[in-house]
């Protein structure tokens, strides 16, 4: 696995994705209570931003239209989405979010 810094733990408010290009890959990167996960930004739908959707319960929910994603899978949870968007395992090192995009 080859983690790379996405960005500053600081910078990761609570239930608002925070938008990041990791190696040309928009993902985000959301705070969840206590957990960090890393989703590629982009609705399987509807290719919009998922940074810009609402948080809740370890899912992320598209505003476009209401498709919601688990954090942990990227699967999807409800119409009209039917296809996963990646995830990405994280590291937290010091301030700093590492994530692994694998081969993508």
């Amino acid at each position: 696995m080859a983690f790379v810094r996405a960005c500053s733990l600081s910078e990761v408010a609570d239930r608002t994705p925070l938008r990041v290009e990791v190696d040309g890959l928009d993902v985000a990167i959301v705070r969840d209570g206590d957990e960090i996960f890393a989703i590629e930004d982009e609705c399987s739908h509807a290719a919009v931003a998922l940074s810009e959707g609402d948080v809740a319960n370890c899912e992320i929910e598209c505003w476009m239209h209401g498709s919601r994603f688990d954090l942990r899978t990227g699967k999807p949870l409800g119409p009209p989405a039917t296809e996963p968007v990646p995830v990405f395992p994280v590291q937290i090192s010091g301030d700093d979010v590492l994530v692994d995009l694998g081969d993508n």
